[in-house]
């Protein structure tokens, strides 16, 4: 039994991290109903940035990834309206190839300057453990935990208590609409596909002493954050938190009890199952 506990609570410290990756991911779909595929690339980019900074600046992760998450919501924001802004009266086919290339140049791009080799952040504070009771836990996970759901209940607060906030929900239900009462639809979209970016900067910053950083990073990270965000509802905040909990879970128990290099088939197989019982998720589809 202590062993169970010690997975579930294993299991929802990493929901942390796939709290914070999944908001800026289900954030950009909720308003600019665009599935970012380079929302990996980017997670990878803002390791690669804290990693420099630790490594040349001897600045932890911790508060670099302050400035990380600012680089990234002016990366976003260009990328939103360089790349995607032209095409959003495309078809969404053309919208996820423009996402799909974004992500092999970004990949691409980090093996050309960085190789393939495997770097580490050289800080020790986040790696290191606590005892809780008779329970074991991982500082970086716990400050991630506790970050990601202050992240989320901010986002909630930011979402329904401020001008900008509204606008971003009056786009996310009809753009139309929200253009009529006088929103401009092209800086909320620019905005929010920022916002969704910079929430892998955070990621990044909290991330980047408990993993290596290599080119592909992102891509284990994001592939979760997808089943994620379709486990939880495309585009619902309530359902991201609750999806990185239950997926969390599941990871830790799956890896446990049936192999670790499987328990990536256990949460495929429940992606399936949700897009063929209940296609609309946990929350259903929508911005709160």
């Amino acid at each position: 039994m202590d062993i169970f506990v010690q997975l579930v609570i294993n299991g929802l410290l990493l929901g942390g991290a796939y709290t914070i990756i999944s908001l800026g991911l289900t954030l950009i779909f909720g308003v600019v109903r665009v599935v970012n595929f380079a929302h990996g690339e980017f997670l990878m980019i803002g390791m690669y940035m804290v990693y420099l900074i630790a490594t040349h600046f001897g600045v932890h992760p911790y508060a670099g990834l302050i400035p990380v998450a600012v680089i990234l919501f002016a990366l976003g924001a260009m990328t939103q309206k360089a790349i995607i802004q032209p095409l959003l009266n495309a078809d969404e086919h053309i919208q996820i190839f423009a996402t799909v290339g974004v992500s092999t140049i970004l990949l691409n791009l980090a093996l050309v300057i960085f190789g393939a080799n495997v770097y580490r952040a050289p800080v020790e504070l986040g790696t290191s453990t606590m005892n809780v009771g008779t329970y074991t836990v991982v500082t970086g996970q716990l400050i991630t935990f506790i970050i990601g759901l202050t992240l989320a209940v901010l986002l909630h607060l930011f979402m329904h208590r401020t001008y900008l906030g509204r606008a971003l929900r009056a786009v996310a239900q009809h753009r139309y609409a929200a253009m009529l009462m006088g929103v401009n639809v092209h800086t909320v979209y620019a905005i929010a596909f920022g916002l969704g970016t910079a929430f892998v900067g955070v990621a990044a910053g909290l991330l980047a002493p408990q993993y290596p950083v290599f080119p592909t990073v992102g891509t284990y990270f994001v592939l979760t954050a997808f089943v994620i965000v379709v486990l939880g509802g495309l585009g619902s905040l309530y359902g991201a938190v609750a999806g990185s909990m239950i997926l969390g879970v599941v990871d830790t128990l799956a890896g446990y009890y049936i192999a670790p290099d499987l328990k990536e088939v256990v949460y495929f197989g429940i992606f399936l199952l949700i897009l063929v019982l209940r296609p609309t998720g946990l929350f259903g589809i929508g911005t709160e």
